[in-house]
């Protein structure tokens, strides 16, 4: 089951809402959190142990670092003298508690997803240095979004450590805070403060909410049925032998993957996001247009926003705040000045980051190339900005004109596409083949002689496809310009907004990919 699937759509989802409905206020979380443990049984089985380990584990930890937070009150306030010392000696147990709390759920995700790949390149460098032992490669089945609560888990601790949250005394509710079942397999990775009280409460269900998540949910059946699982056809031909086909053909499988992985991914958030709303708990949002942005830095703004707010606030400011870090700014400043010095500085914390980035996505050497190919590009921009800016004054370029925006679009598509040709590719050795294709065998002749239209597509699904598109682009720039699309209609009369509905519901129903010769996407994100 996930969440574009009939069993989800069509049953799991409405029973849901119907039982959470009838039920009293008080006994309505409890819906939810029953809810949540049967979804997440059905996509991992007995795995479910394992979340209800890290629930377990992250309320044990978080009481306890309150507890050394409430000893540290009694005893400052017994004491007169030397208080300081005092502090630092239970900011010091604070630490080590919260190491601990966070070495189990990074050890469990390393066991279950990372010791393989480690084990084996481990045996690599053994063969080099003709050490004869190999370890044995032991593959775990890991549960179904264990990348997304393990942070979620973290996020937790790390809050209550700092102070910004309390510990919560209640397990239930910190269960279902870990494990409500529209964000478990694929996010957005929400903070305890941001959904926790609200899932607890149990709101009512009203008309509004259930119209506003109906609409969210169709928009996400769109992307997914019409665009991403007709593109994944194309994805799965070119991507299974690319070194068969033209770097014409090789482009059209980078870019056919690029955006089926957007829709696909944004398609179940909004799926994701419209279920929850249902029940009137307000998910924080992952997509914001990411193809309007500026430069590459700015996309990794829009794009997949929870994870980037999650790799800012917790190892990002962690790292360039930290008190050595901040003796190599004021170093820096001084030779490289206000500009530079600060970015060299930023660039150590943010090659943590998309070390980091690179690996939560895959235990593979291509998803690390994808991370730092991106560092350098984020790194590269901020230190020619200046520069381009220079230039730009210098030759009268108005940089918020039509002309420059859409070559700005244009680098930025082409630098997004590289990229994630190398995320798509099996391996890392493969992904520069296929680049190297592109480069030095590129032809347009595969259009002109119809080899594309062998790859499992007619002229109509690309018609269908570049309409779509069209549609989405429409939408995105009204949301751009600040226009609240589901506020506008649901301020239409009832004929109006029906017609809208029924129109969606048929261009889905006529157009969506499904039957003989159609492969659904899988839950792309379910796998990270």
């Amino acid at each position: 089951m996930n969440y574009l699937s009939i069993l989800y759509l069509f049953l799991f989802l409405p029973l849901t809402v119907i039982i959470y409905h009838i039920v009293k206020k008080k006994y309505k979380w409890r819906v939810l959190l029953l809810a949540s443990y049967i979804f997440f049984f059905l996509i991992s089985g007995n795995l479910l142990i394992y979340l209800l380990f890290t629930t377990l584990s992250i309320h044990h930890f978080g009481m306890w670092l309150e507890k050394i937070d409430g000893e540290c009150g009694k005893v400052l306030n017994e004491t007169v003298e030397d208080k300081k010392e005092i502090k630092e000696q239970f900011k010091r147990k604070k630490r080590k508690v919260l190491f601990l709390g966070i070495l189990i759920q990074v050890g469990i995700l390393f066991v279950y997803k990372y010791m393989p790949f480690f084990t084996v390149n481990i045996n690599s460098i053994f063969n080099l240095l003709n050490i004869p032992y190999q370890f044995k490669i032991i593959k775990l089945l890991a549960p179904i979004g264990v990348s997304f609560y393990t942070l979620e888990a973290l996020s937790y601790m790390i809050d209550v450590y700092n102070k910004k949250i309390n510990a919560d005394d209640n397990l239930g509710r910190l269960a279902l805070y870990l494990a409500f079942f529209p964000q478990i397999m694929e996010g957005p990775i929400a903070r305890y403060s941001e959904t926790a009280e609200s899932l607890y409460e149990g709101h009512k269900i009203t008309f509004k909410n259930i119209c506003f998540g109906s609409q969210r949910i169709l928009w996400g059946i769109l992307k997914k049925f019409i665009i991403a699982d007709r593109l994944n056809v194309v994805v799965k031909a070119i991507f299974a032998t690319g070194s068969n086909y033209d770097g014409g053909l090789v482009l059209l499988g980078a870019i056919s993957y690029t955006l089926m992985l957007y829709m696909e991914f944004s398609g179940t958030i909004d799926v994701v996001i419209g279920s929850a709303e249902i029940f009137d708990v307000h998910l924080p949002e992952n997509f914001r247009q990411p193809f309007f942005a500026k430069n590459i830095s700015e996309f990794w703004m829009r794009w997949h926003i929870t994870l980037g707010a999650w790799f800012k606030d917790y190892i990002f400011y962690p790292v360039s705040l930290s008190k050595k870090m901040k003796k190599f700014t004021i170093k820096a400043r001084k030779i490289l000045g206000n500009y530079f010095g600060p970015i060299m500085v930023g660039s150590v914390a943010l090659f943590a980051v998309w070390s980091l980035n690179g690996l939560w996505h895959g235990a593979g050497w291509n998803y690390i190339f994808f991370g730092m190919y991106h560092f350098v590009l984020i790194v590269l921009g901020s230190f020619l900005e200046p520069g381009v800016r220079k230039l730009c004054h210098k030759l009268h370029i108005n940089r918020d004109n039509l002309l420059y925006r859409f070559m700005q679009f244009s680098k930025l598509f082409i630098l997004v596409v590289i990229g994630e040709l190398f995320f798509r590719a099996n391996t890392l050795k493969e992904g520069f083949r296929l680049f190297g294709n592109i480069i030095n065998n590129f032809t347009l002749n595969s259009f002109f002689n119809n080899e594309f239209l062998k790859l499992g597509l007619d002229r109509a699904d690309y018609v269908i496809i570049i309409i779509t598109l069209i549609i989405i682009f429409v939408i995105g720039l009204l949301k751009e310009k600040g226009v609240n699309i589901r506020e506008s209609i649901a301020s239409k009369n009832i004929v109006i907004r029906w017609v809208i509905y029924f129109s969606l519901i048929m261009f889905i129903i006529i157009f969506g990919a499904y039957g003989p010769g159609y492969a659904p996407v899988d839950p792309i994100y379910a796998n990270f």
